[in-house]
């Protein structure tokens, strides 16, 4: 009798491959890495042949490796499409959905949001992360991220969410005790907070181009935004995390119309990869979420 590939191999070759190690698949996977080199080992034996070749530093994918790793793919999205389908003929959508923005969007835009979410969808079991930087979906397990910004992955679809607008700001505290700013070229006089591991985010979208020197850096879009209200100096921030600040009046917004719009850092989008297995519990958040967002 033919032997097959057990879904449970297959699926931990894949994290094998997409996260780089043993270890760090078993990581990920909540298992010994001798079980997840045990599916592996298995599934060379049933296909009868080498998948990956392994070395003291790093595993590379064989030429039969190549071949097999989309099929595998492939039939495991298919599978667990096939599951989704049936689900839904019975009940609304179900299973955890993992979801990953940057942790401002996380506070302001979705938190507010989620208690709602929970009584629609109670079947629906939300995962969310918090990443300031642009993960790699398949390595850290997330089904849809949250992205500010244009989008460069191909193998990525992209929903459009809206745009939020970028603002000069600083607290009224601030502004008071330092000079005047009628022209972008003030902007040398202050100290300016920017990004520590993000320089493209403190370039910033000036219609007056001026050499910009950052006296203070922060790794969270947040950070930053406490350090605007902790009277700390001026801020490029998007109007999904300050609005409310503008509103109440904690932040005040320098230069109105300063920044060239539209702009790539204004665009939000909701990414998720084209064979994803969950769409329906995707689709269910990001339909939910979109006509609610303030950005």
């Amino acid at each position: 009798m033919a032997q097959h590939a057990k879904t449970e191999d297959l699926e931990m070759f894949l994290t094998v491959v997409d996260s780089g190690s043993f270890s760090a698949a078993a990581n990920l996977l909540d298992q010994q890495v001798a079980k997840v080199s045990r599916a592996v080992s298995r599934l060379e034996n049933t296909l009868q042949c080498t998948l990956l070749n392994r070395t003291t530093r790093r595993l590379e994918l064989t030429e039969e490796g190549h071949t097999f790793i989309k099929y595998a793919r492939d039939g495991l999205n298919t599978l667990q499409t096939g599951e989704e389908a049936i689900k839904l003929l019975k009940q609304a959508p179900s299973g955890k959905l993992r979801i990953d923005a940057a942790s401002p969007f996380v506070l302001h835009q979705l938190v507010p949001l989620i208690a709602e979410f929970n009584q629609q969808y109670p079947h629906i079991t939300l995962d969310i992360t918090s990443h300031d930087s642009i993960i790699d979906l398949l390595e850290h397990k997330t089904d849809l991220a949250i992205r500010i910004g244009e989008l460069k992955d191909s193998n990525l679809h992209a929903k459009k969410l809206g745009v939020s607008k970028l603002h000069l700001v600083a607290s009224p505290s601030y502004l008071k005790h330092t000079p005047a700013i009628s022209r972008t070229s003030d902007l040398k006089q202050h100290r300016l907070i920017g990004f520590t591991d993000s320089p493209k985010l403190n370039n910033w979208p000036l219609k007056s181009p001026t050499t910009l020197n950052f006296g203070l850096t922060a790794s969270s879009g947040e950070t930053v935004r406490q350090l605007c209200l902790a009277n700390q100096g001026v801020a490029l921030l998007s109007h999904f995390m300050i609005g409310d600040d503008l509103k109440s009046g904690k932040l005040i917004e320098i230069l109105p119309g300063c920044i060239s719009t539209p702009n790539n850092r204004e665009i939000v989008q909701a990414v998720y990869y084209k064979n994803s297995a969950v769409s329906s519990r995707i689709m269910a958040f990001l339909d939910f979420i979109k006509p609610l967002l303030r950005l």
